[in-house]
Formats: structure tokens, C-alpha cells, sequence
């Protein structure tokens, strides 16, 4: 039987568990808002507005992008149930339908744009005024690079070391036009295509700017501020279903080694990943890895931290990633949520096309 001191000590430890707020944010990544564009970039108007009467019928927190980024660096406790609204791209739509329903609800939002594009004009993009009277309203307007060009694509006739200097000059280019335009500067980077590589990663890191990805997951404290996940809103992932998972997920974790840091590979060359995972708030048998296309991926624990998850074929060309969740025992009906993101080129090393 146990002593009374262990049952003490046992509840304390359980009402500092429940009293401790957890440290997760989950950030939201859309394009446009309208019926009329391709649909793997959109979602509806009339969908988007079920996704933020959702988060507002719910509880959750709406916060604007540097308050999560901020709680992160500060190491500070962000708010459970906290959801943060960014936008790739500068649309018109955006302005058009998804504002007038974010300020139904009073929801601050993040625009990631690219200035170069801005500045050529289009029917379909924001105009520096509107972005400026948008900035003037609250919306953080940030950077997606100068021009839409991937940062992980080297041309085959350039030396990487020109290449990197030139990304880096036109990154820095772009902020300026920002601040020159809007007022604004946060040094909020999104990785087009979310495409990135380790070293860019060191780069950016170097630059003082933080990345932000397209793989699925949440955010919590421990996230690494070169390739801060978001989860993909539109469709075919805009379900109110599947919203609700991702809207309460939670961040695990997860540390890999150097080898297994790299994000792009020639298609066959890649068969497995190992992980260790700093957490014990789930059980081993209940962690599961989904690969793009491939499905559920078998699971091998080497001990008690460290697993490795072997691919059934090989990876497809294009953007792939494998997806880890487990259920959390702390707070039922919650997952552990884990993505690693993949470049796999055609097997002559080429690129599949955007």
C-alpha cells in the first residue's frame, strides 16, 4: 500500500499537470478565399467563415502571429486552445472575402507577400495602398520573398555560394520594401512552395529571420524557428472534421540527426528516418506515421526515446511528408502531432515542376 506522503505527492504532482497551461499554438496556413481560383490553393468563403465561427463557438484564442513567435523566444507559456490565421500570397480575395469575416470576430491575421509581384500590379493581387491600410488595421504584413521562387531549387549552371548571396540579397530587398510600403518589419519569412534545406535554414537563422514551413504539426516551445510548421487550411484538407484534430493538436518533441535533417533527396534514396522523441505523455504502440501516398509506415522502437519508421516503396517524386501522431494520455481526445517534410527529385536529380 502506498504511504500517505506518496498519495501527497502524487496529487500535487496531478493538480500541477492540470495547472500548468500548455505550451502549443497551432498556426493556420491559407491562400485564397474564393470560388473561383484552383482549388488546391482555396477555400471557399462560405467554408472559411464555418472554420472561424468554429474557433469562435469553441474558445479558442486568436492570437496574431508575433505573440506566438515572441511567447517562443521568451520561452514563455502560450494559451492552450490558441490558434494563429496567416495567408500566403497577396490576394484580392483575401480583402474581399476572408477580412470582413476575420473582423466579424475582431481575429488578427498574417499576410505573407512577395513585393516583386506587388509591385508589377494584377487584378487578382493586393496594391501597396490596400496592404498599407491593411498594416495601418492590424494585419501583420510580412515576407514570402521577393519574388515567388523556391529556396531550395540551385540552378545547375550557378556556383550555391552566388546563388545563396543572391537569395539572401533579394530577401533582404524585399523586407525593405515592406517596411517602405507598410511601416512594417518582422523579419517573418515563408518559405515558397515550402521548399528549404538545412543550410538554408542555417542561413536564415544567421539573418535573424524566422522561417516558417508548410509541413502539419503544432507549435510549442521547444519549435525550431528555421521551419515553424503550419497546418494547410484549404482544400482538400478545408473539412470542418479534420480542422477540429488539427486545431487541438499538440507539439512533440522530436530530434533527429544531421543525416536525417536533409529535406531533399533523388527519388530511392531515402528508406527510412529514425527519431527520438522527448515526451512520455503517450504510448509507444499508439504512435503512428503516415507518408504521402504511402499510407501508414511500420514503426521499429530501439529503446524507449528512439524509433525508426521504414518506407513500405519508395517515396514519390514532389513534396512528401510523414506525418507522426499519438494519442496524448494527459488530455484525452488530443494528439501528439509531427511532420517532416521531404523534396524527392526525379532519379536523374532533377526537380518536379512546381
Amino acid at each position: 500500500m502506498k504511504s500517505l506522503k506518496a498519495i501527497l505527492v502524487h496529487f500535487l504532482l496531478t493538480l500541477f499537470v492540470i495547472a500548468v497551461p500548455a505550451q502549443a499554438s497551432v498556426i493556420l496556413q491559407y491562400h485564397h478565399v474564393s470560388e473561383d481560383t484552383p482549388a488546391s490553393t482555396s477555400i471557399t468563403p462560405q467554408q472559411f467563415a464555418k472554420h472561424m465561427q468554429y474557433l469562435a463557438d469553441n474558445d479558442f484564442k486568436v492570437l496574431a502571429l508575433n505573440n506566438v513567435i515572441d511567447a517562443i523566444k521568451q520561452q514563455k507559456p502560450l494559451p492552450d486552445k490558441s490558434v494563429v490565421i496567416t495567408f500566403d500570397d497577396a490576394y484580392l480575395d483575401i480583402l474581399e472575402n476572408a477580412k470582413p469575416i476575420l473582423d466579424k470576430h475582431q481575429f488578427p491575421f498574417t499576410i505573407f507577400i512577395n513585393p516583386g509581384i506587388v509591385d508589377k500590379g494584377s487584378d487578382h493581387y493586393l496594391t501597396w495602398p490596400q496592404l498599407k491600410a491593411m498594416a495601418d488595421d492590424g494585419v501583420i504584413i510580412a515576407n514570402h520573398g521577393f519574388e515567388h521562387e523556391s529556396w531550395a531549387r540551385v540552378p545547375n549552371d550557378m556556383n550555391i555560394n552566388t546563388w545563396l548571396a543572391q537569395k539572401i540579397a533579394l530577401l533582404k530587398k524585399a523586407e525593405k520594401k515592406i517596411k517602405a510600403e507598410t511601416g512594417q518589419s518582422w523579419q517573418y519569412f515563408a518559405y515558397p512552395y515550402g521548399e528549404f534545406s538545412p543550410r538554408i535554414q542555417q542561413l536564415l537563422e544567421q539573418q535573424q529571420f524566422i522561417a516558417f514551413s508548410q509541413q502539419s504539426g503544432a507549435v510549442g516551445l521547444h519549435t525550431d524557428l528555421t521551419s515553424v510548421p503550419r497546418f494547410p487550411a484549404s482544400q482538400p484538407y478545408d473539412k470542418l472534421s479534420s480542422l477540429k484534430d488539427k486545431i487541438n493538436a499538440l507539439p512533440i518533441s522530436m530530434s533527429i540527426s544531421d543525416k536525417d535533417a536533409q529535406t531533399i533527396y533523388t527519388q530511392g534514396s531515402l528508406t527510412h528516418l529514425t527519431m527520438t522523441v522527448n515526451s512520455k505523455d503517450f504510448r509507444q504502440h499508439q504512435l503512428n506515421c503516415y507518408v504521402t501516398t504511402l499510407g501508414k509506415q511500420p514503426i521499429e522502437w530501439l529503446d524507449d526515446k528512439s524509433f525508426t519508421v521504414t518506407f513500405t516503396k519508395p517515396l514519390p517524386t514532389g513534396r512528401v511528408r510523414s506525418n507522426c501522431t499519438a494519442p496524448s494520455i494527459e488530455k484525452p481526445g488530443r494528439y501528439y502531432w509531427y511532420s517532416k517534410p521531404w523534396f524527392i527529385l526525379n532519379k536523374d536529380g532533377s526537380w518536379y515542376p512546381h
